[in-house]
């Protein structure tokens, strides 16, 4: 889907409740737009070709931009994802991501 969308997916990996995608986007393209598209079209896939029909996405996500010095260590993350999350969980990553990046959030509204 990222393909068709004009960008590249470089790095996927994920476990059983969130995904990560490292992926080289255009200047014109719009963040959401480019999720709402993956996660439809993934949706879509799912329902239809592992007959999951109640998997669906969480309505939030989190978008970082990465610098290319970073890339390298970015996919090994994404690619070490198991082994990653023996260690900390999804939930103590996320707030993590948030506080390192410098954004606010309301946790009532992150779960």
């Amino acid at each position: 889907m990222v393909r068709k969308l004009g960008g590249v997916p470089d790095e996927i990996n994920g476990m059983a409740e969130h995904v990560h995608l490292l992926v080289g986007l255009r200047p014109t393209h719009c963040l959401a737009d480019v999720l709402q598209d993956v996660k439809g079209a993934s949706s879509k896939w799912v329902h239809d070709e592992i007959g999951s029909s109640k998997f669906a996405w969480q309505t939030g996500y989190g978008g970082f931009t990465v610098s290319p010095s970073q890339l390298e260590s970015v996919r090994e993350y994404i690619r070490n994802q198991e082994a990653h999350h023996q260690k900390k969980t999804f939930q103590e990553e996320y707030v993590e991501f948030l506080k390192k990046s410098g954004v606010e959030y309301d946790e009532r509204y992150s779960w």
